[in-house]
């Protein structure tokens, strides 16, 4: 069974202070783009770069998710450490993600420039991390997503069948 790991970077979702309507909006997407059956690994923590550390670690190497997505903690706020804790444990980081993130943010809002978030390799999983506000959320799937099975596929990870009328994936022919 394929493994996606979705992570939740909040103070107050992490205590209960609100629902997380971010990692839904993570799975609900992931819901609409895949056939290929998949389990969610899924978590919440608070704005802490050692457990953003401890949990993406966790979700890449022991829990066998071949794609982690977070949510939240990419913005300038001192407390928005999420693109650091993902170089942190990451062996490559994969930099054109964030920028094609960031230019397809800029269509709908002006200040997605002030948004950090990034993409890396952690052994045999990629790690991406997605603004927090579910709308945000889809456009930033929406942009770099048909490149992610193709990704996997690189890491020698499990092929992701998608729904070419939701999102249409791109893999090179065989020649």
């Amino acid at each position: 069974m394929t493994r996606i790991g979705i992570i939740t970077v909040s103070d107050r979702a992490s205590i209960g202070a609100y629902e997380d309507l971010s990692g839904k909006a993570i799975s609900n997407t992931l819901n609409d783009y895949l056939i290929s059956e998949w389990e969610e690994v899924y978590k919440i923590v608070p704005d802490e770069q050692d457990e953003i550390e401890k949990t993406i670690i966790d979700m890449a190497d022991h829990q066998n998710c071949c794609l982690v997505i977070t949510t939240g903690g990419t913005g300038p706020a001192k407390r928005d450490v999420t693109p650091e804790a993902t170089e942190a444990v990451c062996d490559r980081m994969m930099p054109g993600f964030g920028e094609l993130m960031r230019a397809e943010s800029l269509k709908y809002v002006p200040t997605a420039i002030l948004s950090r978030q990034t993409a890396g390799l952690r052994g045999s999983s990629l790690i991406i991390n997605l603004p927090g506000k579910p709308k945000s959320i889809r456009e930033c799937l929406d942009a770099v997503f048909p490149a992610v099975p193709y990704c996997i596929d690189l890491m020698d990870g499990p092929y992701l069948e998608c729904n070419d009328e939701v999102i249409k994936v791109f893999r090179p022919k065989n020649k």
